[in-house]
């Protein structure tokens, strides 16, 4: 026996309702998780049966409207609350969070950018729990790797004040450190910057190691900070020098709602999301992305100038889950579930009359 349009109306109703519970649970889940954007549902009407279609009215008669028979809801979008949040203080020195729109930079270490659309193969996130590991790299609690701006120099003395930051967006890691036999008349331990040794100011590559000497380590440091700009900074242990390790970079995208969420607090930028863009808090790093001249920039690449977004460190965003609001919507969607159970019981309580005229 075929079902009635009622019954199948019932059945999306309760599907529909099912999943955007789903979502509530989930938002509930993630009250406490850093930087969480919440979701929220909207429901559309399903697709119609036309029994007869308009009319328009003659001299004699009047025009009749057209009727039309529903088939129930379905879930038209999930949508992600992208507003920054109330911030948390953590404690935690390197623990960075965004004042305002945008995102930070993650991904692999080797990654390279030739136009605007290589960017997007970077993640996004907004959770800036970072630390420097064992190779001297800032990353995340997922092991991601910070993308920023780096200290660069192209002078051949390391006591020279040649140095100038590199608009190459690359992974944030810590300077070299001069060891014994190197071959840029520095004391041992001495901060050695990419491109130093190399050809070209701003070369964003490591030293060779017959500059800095064999097995060159990451510097040792103490005073370890980064300000309101994303500006890391550090003191050579062994040198006593000040030492700029670079600046965190930040991205922002046309519709941060057209984002695609993928694991943990990780975003990709497809399609919907639009073009994305590159700056540094505070417009602190300006220029053209990748050192390239205004004639050979592609469009879209060039570094915001009126980048008004800062971090607070030793903060972390807070989850955008509003018990409130989701208790409120667990009740209502928990009646509209149960509403829809009522059309299905009615459905069948008709269904069995019919049966029962054979009797």
């Amino acid at each position: 026996m075929a079902l009635t349009g009622a019954m199948s109306a019932g059945i999306s109703g309760l599907k529909a309702h099912m999943e955007a519970l789903n979502t509530v649970g989930n938002n509930v889940a993630n009250v406490n998780t850093y930087g969480y954007k919440a979701g929220r549902v909207t429901f559309r009407e399903s697709i119609y049966s036309t029994q007869s279609a308009g009319s328009a009215g003659t001299v004699t008669m009047g025009g009749t409207n057209p009727r039309q028979t529903g088939y129930g809801t379905s879930v038209g979008t999930i949508d992600l609350d992208m507003t920054s949040q109330a911030l948390e203080s953590t404690g935690f020195p390197l623990d960075c969070a965004i004042q305002g729109d945008g995102f930070f930079l993650v991904g692999p270490k080797t990654l390279d950018f030739t136009n605007k659309e290589d960017f997007k193969s970077l993640s996004l996130s907004r959770v800036g729990d970072f630390e420097f590991d064992a190779d001297g790299y800032l990353v995340d609690g997922g092991g991601n790797v910070v993308y920023g701006f780096l200290t660069t120099t192209g002078t051949e003395d390391p006591g020279t004040t040649g140095v100038s930051t590199s608009t190459v967006l690359a992974p944030i890691r810590l300077p070299l450190a001069a060891v014994e036999g190197n071959g840029l008349n520095a004391e041992v331990g001495a901060t050695v910057y990419p491109g130093q040794g190399a050809a070209g100011v701003n070369a964003n590559v490591e030293p060779e190691a017959g500059d800095v000497g064999a097995d060159p380590d990451t510097i040792n440091y103490t005073s370890l900070q980064i300000d309101e700009n994303g500006r890391i900074t550090c003191v050579n242990d062994d040198t006593k020098d000040p030492v700029v390790v670079g600046y965190i970079a930040l991205g922002k995208v046309e519709n941060p709602n057209g984002l695609s969420h993928t694991e943990g607090p990780y975003y990709t930028a497809g399609d919907a999301a639009g073009d994305i863009s590159i700056s540094a808090p505070n417009s602190a790093v300006t220029g053209n992305l990748n050192n390239q001249t205004p004639d050979d920039a592609p469009e879209g690449t060039q570094l915001l100038g009126g980048s008004q977004t800062s971090l607070m460190t030793g903060f972390l965003e807070q989850s955008g889950t509003d018990l409130a609001t989701e208790f409120a919507n667990m009740i209502i969607y928990q009646r509209g579930y149960q509403a829809n159970t009522r059309i299905i019981t009615v459905t069948d309580t008709m269904l069995e009359e019919l049966v029962n005229l054979k009797r």
